[in-house]
């Protein structure tokens, strides 16, 4: 703990005129704090309305030698605006010489909040209204009412989250939801009514999710020009699936990360709880990022997935891959890569993507140390493919095939964004997470043996206001 201020204002009274008074219990506080070990006696929690009390018992056991620590914890339940620490020696006749009483000032945040949204990306926007709950039982529970409506989607749903006391990361979440989505890449639309139960635990180093999705799926064509494959797909099925998520992320941003590595692995099984989608559904998600010299950032990432129909049943539209646009393979329309009918992309069974991104500051650093430093240069190299297999052949006659008809891109860009400085960060330099960026980029297939230019979509960015 730092020493007491030694000095006060200056009231220009000579040092010479000044009488040091004795001050033994001054003295005696200071010492205990700075030269022994101490004991926390009293702990006082003051500003609670419908928060139990055993709920903080579990947050702030074991951290009251770094007092920082249990005040992040506590932030971080969403169920306090505010949270003071105040730290002073026992009182009273029954303190010990090296005690100390610890309270905890807090402020509780409102029964009912409001919050909106607006999301701008891939060609497309929408607005989202949402309504909460916090600390609805007083355990930090959460109960959440979310509205969106976009060009393309529009959707509603009920969700309620529930930590384990003491235990944060370890929570239950349950979800009522409908969505209406439009898919003109592939002349469909589609309306899902579902329900979901996710657990979210850790695991030494990785964290987990385990999810059970129920959907009554309603497939429909967009327009009258859809293709005949597309027509087949129409009509209604159900859904029921499981699912598990395994994760590593040491990354220092989920928008622009500068040092760290992600891998997510997901399994899903469908059908064996009922449903008339049966299929198992492997993908994964691997990144690593490495900051170089001249504040300069080298990314890598490889995604890949494969899903197998289960009963001799063809696959979905819905369930399978796609491929192709601003947030995987560059260049390429959104999700315009892999096996179509008639210009309906139809989306493959199987497929990987790979991409290599240097990230630099502008030339001459302009605005070096303000606004400047949002600004990175971005030069990239993608490449990927999508198609369906045949599981009747071997591994190599799969890689064979996965190697056919590659797509590649490469080009430079300009990104704006927060984050993008190694100096700074979002919540220092904006209270919103975006990122917006545009460039140049030259395609390739392999397949057609020829090139085009095409401007890079927009990536998507996010604002976010609050009532």
């Amino acid at each position: 703990m730092d020493p007491l201020p030694m000095h006060g204002r200056d009231l220009g009274v000579h040092p010479d005129d000044l009488v040091e008074l004795p001050e033994p219990e001054q003295e005696s506080k200071q010492e205990i704090l700075e030269n022994k070990a101490v004991v926390v006696q009293h702990v006082n929690v003051q500003g609670l309305g419908r928060t139990k009390e055993d709920l903080l018992g579990y947050e702030i056991s074991e951290v009251m030698k770094k007092s920082h620590i249990a005040r992040q914890k506590l932030l971080r339940l969403g169920i306090f605006k505010e949270v003071e620490v105040l730290i002073d020696t026992s009182e009273g006749s029954d303190a010990l010489p090296n005690g100390l009483d610890v309270t905890f000032e807090v402020t509780e945040v409102k029964r009912l909040t409001g919050s909106y949204n607006t999301m701008v990306g891939n060609n497309e926007g929408s607005m989202v209204l949402g309504l909460k709950l916090p600390n609805v039982f007083g355990r930090a529970e959460k109960l959440t009412f979310q509205f969106s409506y976009g060009t393309k989607e529009t959707s509603y749903g009920l969700s309620f989250f529930k930590p384990q006391p003491g235990n944060f990361e370890r929570n239950l979440i349950l979800n009522l939801y409908k969505v209406t989505g439009q898919f003109p890449w592939s002349s469909l639309k589609e309306t899902d009514r579902g329900a979901s139960a996710e657990f979210n635990f850790p695991l030494g180093m990785t964290n987990h999710t385990l999810k059970w999705e129920g959907v009554w799926r309603e497939l429909g064509c967009l327009a009258r020009s859809a293709s005949f494959a597309v027509r087949e797909e129409s009509g209604h099925s159900l859904k029921s699936a499981l699912s598990h998520t395994v994760s590593i992320d040491s990354r220092n941003s989920a928008i622009f990360p500068s040092r760290g590595a992600l891998l997510r692995i997901n399994q899903e099984l469908a059908g064996y709880t009922g449903g008339d989608a049966s299929f198992l559904k492997e993908d994964f998600e691997l990144q690593l990022n490495k900051r170089l010299f001249w504040d300069s950032v080298l990314s890598a990432s490889l995604w890949g997935g494969m899903l197998c129909p289960i009963g001799g049943q063809p696959s979905s539209i819905a369930d399978r891959f796609y491929l192709g646009g601003p947030t995987s393979v560059r260049g390429f329309g959104m999700y315009s890569i892999g096996p179509q009918s008639e210009g309906d992309y139809l989306g493959g069974e199987a497929y990987w993507a790979g991409g290599l991104h240097l990230y630099t500051p502008l030339p001459f650093r302009p605005g070096k140390g303000g606004f400047g430093d949002l600004f990175r240069t971005h030069f990239f190299l993608n490449a990927g493919n999508l198609c369906n297999l045949n599981y009747g052949e071997g591994p190599r006659a799969h890689l064979q095939k996965m190697a056919e008809c590659l797509r590649w891109s490469y080009g430079a860009g300009i990104v704006f964004g927060s984050g993008t400085s190694p100096g700074w960060s979002s919540t220092t330099v904006c209270p919103w997470e975006f990122r917006v960026e545009t460039g140049y980029v030259m395609v390739y297939s392999l397949e057609q043996e020829s090139a085009s230019c095409d401007l890079i979509t927009p990536l998507p960015s996010l604002l976010q206001h609050r009532l």
